[in-house]
């Protein structure tokens, strides 16, 4: 089984023309595809399932509803898991979690601390994660760089999430994108606590960096923890998983190889009974 852990949608009027700019600043193009829906549906066709994100972030000019996502998974609840985004700055952050889940059926939370402009450990944002952990819904947080400006990277280290899993020990909790690109920080955190992984998505193009990470997390004993993503639209899981396992290519010879179980354990990660979604 194959399952992406980290894919998005949204279309254009999800983000503001100051995002867009970044982006293209950033990629040298729009990334995002038109018919946005379409082109997930396609990508996801080579896969068991995926989570789909919405993204709550005001502050960058990033706002994928959560009704749009519950839509969108709706038309294929057999593979497709909705993940709520709701920014802890908000005065309602608690109501609309539990409306999220109750009236809109979505399964977890994705929270993005730099794109949402928040401290992981504030009291705010505590309180956001012990109500999801009360929920038992797992929690997708962006520890890690962007290419937006306006996103505060002392917000942005993965030793932050090392509070929250103190303060909240039951929540499960993932951190995107190995929190490139201070991946080893984010096995030395994944490593201390039982319910926090990290997931491999949007490494694709910076091959040395992943192996590094991969290296990294044989020697923290960790590579178990580490989940498969894509980071749709920005990669697809066919081209993550070849990036996986054409992995060894980035070092030359005498460099110690990343096993190929550890990649195919990757790949074939049981993502969905790992984080509680199998029930």
């Amino acid at each position: 089984m194959v399952f992406d852990c980290h894919t998005h949608v949204g279309n254009l009027e999800h983000f503001s023309p100051t995002f867009v700019a970044e982006m293209v600043r950033a990629w040298g193009e729009m990334r995002w595809p038109g018919d946005d829906l379409a082109a997930h549906r396609a990508a996801m066709s080579t896969v068991d399932g995926a989570i789909v994100l919405a993204m709550d972030a005001p502050a960058v000019g990033m706002v994928v509803p959560n009704e749009y996502v519950s839509s969108y998974v709706a038309t294929d609840p057999g593979r497709l898991i909705g993940f709520a985004s709701v920014d802890p700055n908000r005065p309602d952050a608690i109501e609309r979690l539990e409306s999220a889940v109750e009236e809109l059926g979505l399964s977890g939370l994705k929270v993005g601390p730099i794109y949402q402009h928040f401290d992981p450990i504030s009291p705010r944002a505590i309180e956001l994660f012990r109500r999801a952990e009360q929920l038992s819904l797992p929690v997708l947080c962006h520890q890690g760089t962007t290419f937006v400006s306006d996103a505060p990277l002392k917000w942005a280290r993965p030793f932050l999430i090392d509070e929250v899993a103190r303060r909240c020990p039951d929540l499960k909790l993932f951190i995107a994108h190995l929190g490139h690109p201070w991946c080893e920080e984010t096995m030395v955190v994944i490593r201390k606590h039982p319910n926090l992984y990290a997931d491999v998505s949007a490494l694709h193009t910076r091959p040395f960096q992943l192996y590094m990470a991969l290296r990294s997390a044989i020697e923290y004993r960790v590579t178990d923890k580490l989940l498969f993503g894509s980071d749709f639209p920005f990669a697809t899981a066919d081209q993550t998983a070849e990036a996986l396992r054409a992995v060894n290519g980035a070092v030359g010879a005498g460099w110690p190889p990343i096993p190929g179980e550890v990649i195919e354990g990757i790949i074939h990660r049981p993502t969905l009974q790992i984080l509680g979604l199998d029930e």
